[in-house]
C-alpha cells in the first residue's frame, strides 16, 4: 500500500507539475521527493518478496491498513516539506510583502 500511496502521488505530481506554465509552485522538488520514496518502497518490496515468497501477496487486512497509513504519513511529511519550501524559497515575493507592511 505504500508504494502504491506514493506511485499515484508522484504520477499526479508529475502531471500537474509537467502541465503548469509558470513553475512558481515548485511541483519539481514535490515530485522528486515523492519518486524517491516510490523507489525507495519498491527496493522495500523487493526485499521483502525474497524474503516471504508467496506471502507477500497474501497480507492480513490489519498489515494493509497499516501500510496505508505509513503511506498517508509519508504523503503528508512531503507535502509538509514541499510547503515549508515553498515559504522559505517564496518565489512570487508574497510573504516578503505581507511580512514587510
Amino acid at each position: 500500500m505504500t508504494l502504491l500511496i506514493t506511485v499515484i502521488a508522484a504520477v499526479i505530481t508529475t502531471a500537474v507539475w509537467y502541465k503548469e506554465k509558470d513553475r512558481d509552485y515548485k511541483l519539481d522538488f514535490l515530485s522528486l521527493m515523492l519518486w524517491g520514496a516510490s523507489i525507495m518502497w519498491f527496493v522495500d518490496a523487493i526485499f521483502e518478496f525474497a524474503e516471504l515468497k508467496a506471502e507477500y501477496f497474501n497480507q492480513a487486512p490489519m498489515d494493509m491498513l497499516n501500510d496505508a497509513f505509513l503511506g498517508m504519513a509519508v504523503l503528508a511529511l512531503a507535502l509538509v516539506i514541499w510547503v515549508v519550501n515553498l515559504l522559505i524559497t517564496d518565489p512570487q515575493g508574497r510573504l516578503k510583502k505581507k511580512l514587510s507592511k
